[in-house]
C-alpha cells in the first residue's frame, strides 16, 4: 500500500518542533491526524528525542482516564531529558488540560495532541493554555492527494469516484465495491455521531439529531437558520424549540460533520447574523446519508469547491451583493478571490447569471466561475476566469 506523507500538513507542523508551544491537530475522525502524528514521532525519534505516544483509541491506554493518571503514566515512562509527549484523541482524558499545563512548564518537553472536537480549544483549555498552543486543522484528502494515494490518473472516472465517495484515506485499502465503501462511510458516520455527539453531549433525542443531519445534507448550499429548521419541523408535526436546534447544530459543527459558513456583505464587509450555510466536511459522508443523485449534483459541486478552498488554507464565507448571491468569498494572505459554482453553462441565462453576478463586483480581485463543462474556446469571459471543476480541484491552491 502506498504511503501518502501529506507534506502540506507536515510543513505546517515542523516550524514548531521543539518550540514552547503545544501543537494541536484538529479534524474529523479518520482524516489522518494519527498518521501525521506518527510521521512527526518518527522524525523526533530519529533526532534522538524520546517519544511517549498515547493513543486513546487503543485499549492499552484505557487506564489513562484523567489528568492524574496521565501525569502518572508520563512520569513513569520518561527515561530521557528530551521528551516529546504525543496524545491521540486527547479529549477522551478528563481535565487533560491540567496535565498539559504541568508538562508544558518543564524544559525540553515538546507536546503534540489531536482532537476530534472543535470545542477542544475553548473554555478551560483556552484559559489554561492561552498563548501557548498552535492549532492546525486537518482535512480529508483533497483531489490531488486522493489520486496520489490511489496511484490513479486524473481522468473522469477517478474524478467521479472522488465526487461520490469523498476523501477519507481508509477507502483506499478497500476493494472497488460500492457497497463496501458505503458500509465503511456509514461506520465512520455512526462513530462520529454516537461517540463525538450523542455520548459527549448526552443527547436524548437521537431521532431528531439524525433527522437534522438528513435535512442539512438535503439542503447543502441553501441558507439555513435555526428558526427555518424549527418552522419546517413544525410543518411536519414535530415540535422542537429553536434553542434545541441551535444546540444540535453546534454539536454537529464541533464534531466536524458539517461546517457553518457565515454570510458577508461584499460592499460593507459586515458579517450577517443570519443566512448562514452548512457544508459537509467530507462529501462521501454527505452522499452516503442522502444518496449520490444527479438532481443533487449542484449541491455536490458547491460542497466540493468549499472543501477544496478550506483545505487549501482559505477563510471562506458566502457573499451578498445588493440582491445577488456570490457562492464564496475566499481570503488567503489578505488576498480575496470570488467564486461562483454552476453545474452546466449550456444556457445563456445561466451564463449571464453566474458571470453577471461577479461582473457587478467593482474591484480588481480575481473572480472565478467553476462548472462541469468547458466554456467556449477560452478560459475567460469578460475578464472572469472559468475552470472546470476537475481543473479547479487539480490545479487551484
Amino acid at each position: 500500500m502506498k504511503v501518502l506523507r501529506r507534506e502540506k500538513y507536515l510543513q505546517q507542523i515542523r516550524p514548531y518542533i521543539n518550540k514552547p508551544l503545544i501543537k494541536v491537530l484538529l479534524g474529523q475522525r479518520r482524516v489522518g491526524k494519527s498518521f501525521l502524528l506518527q510521521m512527526i514521532a518518527d522524525e523526533l525519534s530519529a533526532s534522538g528525542v524520546q517519544v511517549i505516544y498515547i493513543d486513546k483509541e487503543n485499549y492499552e491506554f484505557d487506564a489513562i482516564i484523567d489528568y492524574r493518571s496521565l501525569n502518572d503514566y508520563i512520569i513513569a515512562n520518561t527515561t530521557q531529558s528530551n521528551v516529546a509527549i504525543i496524545i491521540d484523541e486527547v479529549q477522551e482524558i478528563k481535565d487533560f488540560e491540567k496535565s498539559l499545563r504541568n508538562f508544558y512548564k518543564r524544559p525540553n518537553v515538546d507536546i503534540y495532541v489531536t482532537g476530534s472536537n472543535a470545542n477542544l480549544l475553548s473554555s478551560e483549555l483556552a484559559t489554561l493554555l492561552s498563548g501557548r498552543l498552535i492549532e492546525i486543522e486537518v482535512f480529508p484528502l483533497d483531489y490531488r492527494e486522493f489520486l496520489e494515494l490511489n496511484e490513479a490518473e486524473n481522468n473522469e472516472i477517478n474524478f467521479e469516484k472522488f465526487l461520490q465517495f469523498g476523501g477519507l484515506a481508509g477507502l483506499s485499502i478497500l476493494p472497488e465495491d460500492s457497497r463496501i465503501k458505503r458500509e465503511y462511510l456509514q461506520n465512520i458516520y455512526n462513530s462520529i455521531l454516537y461517540r463525538d455527539i450523542i455520548k459527549r453531549n448526552q443527547i436524548r433525542n437521537v431521532a431528531f439529531l439524525e433527522n437534522l443531519v438528513n435535512y442539512i445534507a438535503d439542503n447543502v448550499g441553501s441558507q439555513l437558520s435555526a428558526k427555518k429548521i424549527s418552522d419546517y419541523l413544525k410543518s411536519q408535526q414535530i415540535q422542537i424549540s429553536i434553542n434545541t436546534v441551535i444546540d444540535y447544530l453546534k454539536f454537529l459543527v464541533d464534531a466536524f460533520i458539517v461546517r457553518k459558513v457565515k454570510r458577508q456583505d461584499i460592499n460593507g464587509k459586515r458579517i450577517f447574523e443570519v443566512g448562514e450555510k452548512y457544508y459537509f466536511e467530507d462529501i462521501g459522508i454527505r452522499n452516503n446519508i442522502v444518496g449520490f443523485s444527479p438532481k443533487d449534483i449542484q449541491k455536490v459541486y458547491e460542497n466540493v469547491v468549499f472543501n477544496h478552498l478550506k483545505s487549501s488554507g482559505y477563510d471562506v464565507k458566502t457573499g451578498a451583493w445588493t440582491d445577488k448571491e456570490i457562492d464564496f468569498i475566499a481570503t488567503k494572505n489578505q488576498e480575496i478571490s470570488y467564486f461562483q459554482v454552476a453545474y452546466l453553462l449550456h444556457e445563456q441565462a445561466t451564463i449571464d447569471r453566474e458571470f453577471g453576478n461577479l461582473l457587478l463586483i467593482n474591484d480588481n480581485y480575481p473572480k472565478y466561475v467553476i462548472s462541469q463543462n468547458s466554456f467556449a474556446t477560452t478560459n475567460t469571459y469578460k475578464g472572469i476566469h472559468h475552470l472546470t471543476l476537475r481543473q479547479f480541484l487539480f490545479d487551484f491552491s
